[in-house]
């Protein structure tokens, strides 16, 4: 489905009902709405794993503006402020209040980004694998001791000049390592991809971003996920947001032998622990 937001057209999808019978009642559910990751790519990496939580939330799938199935817009309004303001607006054009937002990787800077914007606006927030500001001295010493000095340098050249070239050697070199186990090999070729918004984020706003300060609005419950394994959002950086955001809000889990989006590494854990937060306080 698609619809129009603020100056945009967003795909989204929805798996479950927002309603359902209870006795004499119709019980609602909350929404969880999922942030994919990227940006340029699209929300299809969610599925079908995360249809098994609508036993307890209706899920919502959405793509970016300029990402999947989203129009391109303008390559101008492809920053952080806009993607949280589009999460907001579209939330308000279907009349969903206190969304639990789930953001993987930059889906996770966008969530980051809308709760420092729109703090009385979530219920609760899941930031999955993500950072607050780019950290190379961080990640360049992980992708070292994952795949060795070639992983390293490829690494600091992508990430120091973000284009077609080192995102060739990158893609070939360093996406192997994001997780420690073995992926669906299906899943790149389901995804729609917009390389042009990646490069675009890569080049301006990714390397120059501070969301830690904008932290200290949170005002929600919000559980962080990292992996001890994951070279490009270290664990580091979630224990940087962690710490930024108010306490009690805060919960960190960290997982061994996992590396960038805990689900995918140990998917038992990682959905076991988005489920528990969901039930909290349900």
């Amino acid at each position: 489905m698609r619809i129009r937001v603020r100056d945009t057209t967003l795909f989204f999808d929805v798996e479950g009902a927002k309603l359902v019978p209870d006795g004499p009642t119709m019980r609602e559910k909350p929404t969880l709405i999922l942030l994919h990751g990227g940006p340029g790519f699209d929300h299809s990496g969610f599925k079908p794993q995360f249809g098994e939580l609508t036993d307890l939330a209706q899920v919502i799938y959405l793509d970016h503006r300029g990402n999947g199935r989203s129009d391109r817009s303008d390559p101008s309004h492809w920053t952080l402020d806009e993607w949280a303001d589009d999460l907001r607006a579209f939330c308000e054009a279907l009349e969903i209040e206190r969304p639990v937002v789930l953001g993987q990787s930059f889906g996770g800077m966008v969530a980051m980004a809308y709760a420092a914007r729109h703090p009385d606006h979530p219920g609760k927030l899941v930031l999955s694998s993500t950072s607050a500001q780019m950290r190379l001295d961080r990640m360049l010493p992980t992708f070292e001791r994952l795949g060795g000095e070639e992983a390293r340098a490829i690494a600091e050249a992508y990430w120091t000049a973000p284009g077609d070239e080192t995102l060739r050697d990158y893609a070939r070199v360093c996406l192997p390592l994001y997780n420690r186990t073995g992926q669906d090999p299906d899943r790149n070729a389901r995804t729609v991809w917009n390389f042009e918004v990646l490069l675009h984020f890569g080049k301006g706003e990714d390397g120059t971003m501070n969301l830690l300060p904008g932290l200290a609005q949170v005002a929600c419950p919000t559980l962080v996920l990292a992996g001890e394994d994951d070279p490009v959002t270290p664990v580091g950086d979630a224990e940087d947001i962690a710490a930024a955001i108010p306490a009690p809000h805060a919960t960190l889990r960290r997982f061994a032998d996992c590396g960038h989006g805990v689900f995918r590494d140990d998917p038992d854990a990682g959905m076991a622990a988005i489920r528990e937060f969901l039930e909290q306080g349900a």
